[in-house]
């Protein structure tokens, strides 16, 4: 057993006052039901830092139906890892139970909803190990707070704020290695990279976004060891990829990816060094997501796509479907232009259509009726977006936020409350066509 540093109240500067409300609600009820609560992980790391997080995460001894049976808009989801969802409007605080490292291979499943097994035993029956591969498959195996930092991916992420005391807890020696600015590893990262490749990536990009330095272990298992992450679901590292984009500091975190290797093995149609022309299209929407608070809901999945692909050339437009079978087996294989990066196509295809009207929005005049038809188009919002991160048309971009203030203000509608940067194109009334009656037939 180790002995945690605990820093009193006095001697920190985390305050309650920086974290989300709903958070807190969740933290106290946690508290006042008897259970240990813990703000965890990257939120921790980041208000001692100075910075705002971009989600606040819970860490608790209650089990999954436990925390659920005190919050009525919770849900649990996951197999490979059980997690409570609080749902607050649009907003979802994780609430996760305490977990033990497990050797691969030996990982519970999933509990049944009404069970609740003592705290520290496997929930379940152990699962068939997978032969010997070292990719973590299920991870419901509940343990101590101890036991929880130590399974977690590096030390500034597995600090804990404990909401009874008011104290930061560090067990793995975070809180040194967030003065010195280093990631480390808890525990052989040859050995954890194998249990879940995707680690790798999420080293690289956390150094590029607080600018901190690789501890050199950590560096040289992911040049031993980065093909690896071909193992990971596709699916799973297209989402790693949205959060880089979203997180404003992509630009140097494609520049990192790119400089250890890993960038080749995720979407090989990107070059190293990276194109000059990604470079700009990258720091043009970190300039963007840094103009607010929390990642805007204009930052759509079309919108980061065009940032890569259109630099790169990768956007087709998509075929007609009277053009013959060549074009629709061309069309089939621009389905993934990201090399296996599941891309829907739906998103591509967006996003083509926003790059169409761009041109259109670029010029200002124009009847008012074809006006009034843009402003109605669904790819409008993306388009508008679109042409304020890329577009360097500060004048067009005014002049349609204000051809969209005005019929939202003339459609009296509730979208008359959205903001600047909300799209409301989709939401504005469209008008009815009359329709033309023949004439009646004689009996």
């Amino acid at each position: 057993m180790v002995s945690p540093i605990i820093v009193p109240r006095a001697e920190h500067t985390l305050s309650r006052r920086d974290i989300d409300p709903d958070a807190l609600k969740v933290l106290y009820r946690l508290h006042g039901a008897g259970h240990v609560a813990y703000l965890v992980g990257g939120s921790v790391r980041d208000l001692l830092l100075g910075r705002r997080p971009k989600d606040f995460d819970i860490g608790t001894d209650a089990h999954p139906y436990q925390v659920k049976r005190l919050f009525r808009n919770c849900w649990i989801i996951g197999r490979r890892f059980r997690l409570a969802h609080v749902k607050f409007g649009t907003k979802t605080i994780e609430v996760a139970t305490f977990r033990t490292h497990l050797v691969p291979g030996t990982e519970s499943e999933p509990p049944v909803p009404h069970e609740a097994p003592p705290h520290g035993e496997a929930v379940g029956a152990p699962a068939t190990a997978p032969g010997h591969d070292p990719l973590v498959h299920r991870d419901n195996t509940f343990g101590t707070p101890e036991e929880d930092a130590f399974r977690r991916d590096f030390t500034v992420n597995a600090l804990f704020y404990d909401i009874g005391s008011f104290a930061v807890i560090d067990y793995v020696g975070g809180l040194h290695d967030l003065r010195d600015g280093v990631i480390r590893s808890i525990g052989d990262p040859e050995v954890r990279f194998r249990e879940d490749p995707v680690r790798m990536l999420r080293a690289v990009v956390l150094q590029a976004r607080l600018g901190f330095r690789l501890d050199p272990p950590v560096l040289g298992a992911i040049t031993r060891q980065g093909a690896e992450i071909a193992r990971s679901a596709p699916a799973r590292l297209l989402d790693e990829v949205y959060k880089i984009l979203r997180s404003g500091a992509a630009a140097a975190a494609f520049r990192e990816l790119a400089a250890v290797g890993l960038l080749g093995h995720i979407a090989p149609p990107i070059a190293n060094p990276l194109p000059p022309a990604l470079v700009r299209s990258l720091e043009a929407l970190d300039a963007y997501r840094a103009r607010h608070d929390a990642p805007p809901d204009t930052l759509t999945n079309p919108v980061l796509l065009g940032t890569v692909l259109a630099p790169l050339g990768l956007v087709a437009r998509p075929a007609r479907r009277e053009a013959g079978p060549a074009a629709a087996a061309e069309q089939l294989a621009s389905r993934s232009p990201l090399g296996a990066l599941p891309v829907a196509r739906r998103d591509v295809e967006r996003l083509s259509y926003s790059l169409s009207l761009v041109r259109r929005l670029r010029e200002a005049d124009g009847a008012p009726r074809t006006r009034a038809s843009l402003l109605r188009r669904h790819a409008f919002p993306d388009a508008l977006t679109w042409l304020d991160i890329q577009g360097d048309a500060p004048d067009a971009v005014a002049f349609w936020r204000e051809q969209l203030a005005e019929a939202v203000a003339a459609s009296a509608g509730p979208a008359a409350l959205a903001g600047p940067d909300t799209a409301p194109g989709e939401d504005l009334p469209r008008r009815r066509r009359r329709r033309r009656r023949g004439r009646r037939r004689p009996a």
